[in-house]
């Protein structure tokens, strides 16, 4: 990787990776990828004048890749707080973290709401991506643009776990270790329906006008906050939820009175109808249609001879990790990818109440399991 490459730390830079072509067969021309780099001086490493690392240092030193979930993006140090860091289990005096905001994203990459070669957005025009596309699209970047020879870990939850597992299929050569946390080997049925729904709130919104609202003033924000509302109870805990909520009124309104009202809200809704406003504030709602579209595409043994056959076939050192209250991925889908991967090397157990989420708030947790993940990596590496 060449260090004039290399963005500041802790900031981004949109790398151009020419034209991309989805597994379907259709062209997305000028594409582009935002990319995160994290990273801090080491003690007593050379420092340029302003402070800062040396950058011909930082890149000589093993790369972690990080994968961001559906909503998530590629500023890992800030929805990862407590895990990236220096001295910390991503320890940025020690590694190059970098993390990209997926191709069909809206925070920088080449999605939907971008604007076409020809000018006007993308819109209905943006195809359909798989999570391989995903992956390839990534490796352009961060091989054949920026020149990384090879990744100490690849590491994501979620979404991201789903794409850290093609990772070791696609490009197994590159990748020395990887962890998939709270995901599947491929999408369940329960899976595709709910998420399934989702896309179809953000579709029947009569904003959403066949995917070219983008420049008209005009969004399904409320199909994008149905979506977001639904999604939100299948990433917590059903304990948790019911521990925090009950029953209870929202403070100053009565669910209880002589006839329904939307004004007049459970507790748990008000909660919800935040989640909805703060996804909305940020996100682009066909990007969320394309990325959940992708996820529910995700099948490692597709088009290579079965699922529980191409785990098998598995090279690369691959670490399991989920959560033991995940009604999402629930925990025997990652118990399942144990059995079959053919060079699993551990499955660790996230306890929390919290759910699908729990990758995100049991620090403490993820922070041991990264650990041992970066320990074991380490010794794979030397032999």
């Amino acid at each position: 990787m060449s260090p004039d490459a290399l963005p500041a730390p802790y900031e981004s830079a949109v790398f151009p990776i020419g034209d991309f072509t989805t597994e379907a067969g259709v062209p997305v021309p000028g594409a582009g990828l935002l990319l995160y780099a994290f990273y801090d001086a080491a003690d007593g490493a050379v420092r340029l004048d302003d402070g800062r690392p040396d950058p011909a240092e930082v890149v000589e030193r093993p790369v972690i890749l990080i994968e961001h979930a559906l909503t998530g993006d590629g500023d890992a140090a800030d929805w990862w707080s407590g895990i990236i860091g220096p001295g910390l289990a991503l320890d940025t005096t020690r590694y190059l973290v970098l993390c990209a905001n997926c191709l069909g994203g809206c925070q920088g990459s080449t999605g939907p709401s971008s604007r076409h070669p020809d000018g006007d957005y993308w819109g209905s025009r943006f195809p359909a991506l798989s999570i391989r596309d995903l992956v390839v699209a990534e490796k352009q970047l961060i091989v054949d643009v920026l020149g990384v020879e090879r990744l100490r870990g690849v590491i994501g939850a979620s979404m991201g776990g789903a794409r850290v597992l093609e990772w070791t299929f696609l490009y197994p050569e590159l990748v020395e270790a990887a962890l998939p946390v709270a995901v599947s080997a491929r999408a369940s049925a329960w899976q595709i329906g709910m998420q399934s729904a989702q896309i179809r709130f953000i579709t029947t919104d009569p904003c959403w006008q066949g995917g070219d609202y983008h420049g008209t003033g005009r969004i399904p924000a409320e199909g994008l906050g149905q979506a977001r509302r639904i999604a939100h109870l299948t990433y917590r805990g059903e304990l948790e939820i019911d521990e925090r909520f009950g029953t209870d009124p929202q403070a100053d309104e009565n669910p209880y009175g002589p006839y329904w009202s939307p004004q007049q809200r459970f507790s748990v809704e008000s909660y919800l109808d935040r989640q909805a406003e703060k996804l909305v504030s940020r996100f682009d709602p066909a990007t969320y249609v394309i990325l959940t579209d992708a996820l529910n595409r995700h099948d490692i043994g597709r088009g290579r001879g079965g699922m529980n056959r191409v785990l098998g076939t598995s090279q690369v050192p691959t670490m399991v990790a989920g959560v033991d209250t995940d009604i999402l991925y629930p925990y025997h889908q990652q118990e399942h990818l144990s059995r079959n991967l053919g060079d699993f090397i551990g499955l660790s157990k996230i306890t929390s109440p919290t759910g699908h989420d729990g990758f995100l708030t049991e620090t403490r947790q993820m922070t041991m399991i990264l650990e041992k993940f970066l320990r074991k990596a380490e010794l794979l590496a030397q032999r």
